[in-house]
């Protein structure tokens, strides 16, 4: 039996269908920025990247709550 993706990751797979960049560059790209608050990130995404609030919201707190990139 598969389990059910919730909570943030949910988006994952319209969010690479709608912006055509796999999550985990999404990820990077949010680690990389000088931003660190969740809002700031949120409204970043959807300014520079035109992201819908949503994805963003989810994008941030999923990456967030993973804490600093780790290392390869």
């Amino acid at each position: 039996m598969t389990a059910t993706v919730k909570g943030p990751a949910s988006y994952f797979p319209s969010i690479e269908k709608k912006y055509g960049r796999p999550v985990a560059e999404w990820k990077d790209l949010i680690r990389s920025s000088p931003l660190t608050k969740h809002m700031e990130l949120v409204a970043w995404l959807k300014a520079e990247h035109g992201m819908g609030h949503g994805h963003a919201n989810a994008l941030v707190a999923h990456t967030l709550a993973e804490g600093p990139a780790r290392e390869a």
